[in-house]
């Protein structure tokens, strides 16, 4: 049996997430359009035939500009150290610039195997990807390089059996129903951010924390939440509300849906609003928000 690591890189946006959860079957992070939507690492699990692949899914690799920030690229840096091959991600429609760089001077040391994989090749003129991929093979010589796309699942198969080739023999970590070790409350403040993420306007996103505040069984087959959506200023809790209580409704019956599909029950979704002041460069907010630095 063969089992491994496998960190997930590359910069904001460029897939990470919609991958991973391509590669477990089910959604154990969030996606949205917006950059930085991952703000920790994320464990997804694959237990096959073959073996067991733990994959780890990262923030992109950005230049912080708070507290929050800085600890988002710590946790992607530090998912580089203790594993046993490193997917580094890219997106086919941006060209290689200065960010690019910065991740491959950081993997050039690196003493596991690393694959380029260039994602979104379904947008793009098949003759447009090997060009693509040159420009990135003559900064540093990779394992492997595999074009795929993680939406349409184009050369995931591909991608697998090149993995389990390259990884080491070993145990299994987790049981073979494990797909995250995310506790379930973790998934369902990051399914009602991915709701609010998308459905609000660009002021908004990167000042969005949800926590969880009770969890519980109400009967069989009937869970209830009560969940806080923080931002950092009043007129951001304005727009998560909206006119009427609307924008507050459709994301509650949006992430409820999402949620009721996960843990198979009837769920009652709480939803409120609090806003704490410039919480992405406070620690102490940091840390009650499960960001501990």
């Amino acid at each position: 049996m063969k089992s491994g690591f496998v960190s997930i890189i590359g910069r904001p946006n460029v897939g990470k997430s919609t991958l991973i959860n391509k590669l477990i079957g089910s959604k154990i992070a969030i996606v949205s359009d917006k950059p930085q939507t991952t703000r920790t690492r994320i464990q997804g699990i694959l237990t096959v035939e073959q073996g067991q692949i733990i994959f780890i899914d990262t923030p992109g690799m950005h230049k912080p500009k708070h507290l929050l920030g800085d600890y988002m690229m710590k946790v992607s840096t530090q998912s580089l150290e203790d594993v046993d091959l490193i997917y580094y991600i890219t997106d086919i429609t941006n060209p290689f610039g200065p960010g690019e760089q910065y991740i491959i001077d950081q993997l050039k040391n690196m003493k596991v195997p690393v694959f380029l994989l260039v994602n979104k090749v379904d947008l793009v003129d098949q003759e447009e990807i090997p060009r693509f991929m040159q420009v990135f093979c003559n900064q540093m010589k990779f394992s492997e390089c595999i074009p795929i796309s993680a939406y349409q699942g184009i050369n995931l198969d591909r991608l697998l059996q090149a993995t389990f080739e390259y990884l080491p023999e070993g145990p299994q970590y987790y049981p073979e129903d494990d797909l995250t070790d995310q506790p379930i409350s973790f998934i369902v403040a990051e399914l009602i951010r991915e709701k609010a993420l998308i459905l609000t306007r660009d002021e908004v996103p990167h000042s969005l924390a949800v926590e969880i505040e009770e969890f519980k069984q109400q009967g069989p087959g009937k869970v209830y939440i009560r969940a806080v959506i923080n931002t950092e200023r009043d007129s951001q809790k304005g727009i998560i509300i909206g006119k009427k209580g609307q924008m507050l409704k459709r994301i509650g019956e949006q992430a409820r849906t999402d949620i009721e599909r996960m843990v198979n029950a009837s769920v009652y979704l709480d939803l409120w609003i609090k806003v704490k002041k410039n919480w992405r460069d406070n620690p102490n907010n940091l840390n009650q928000l499960g960001y501990r630095t």
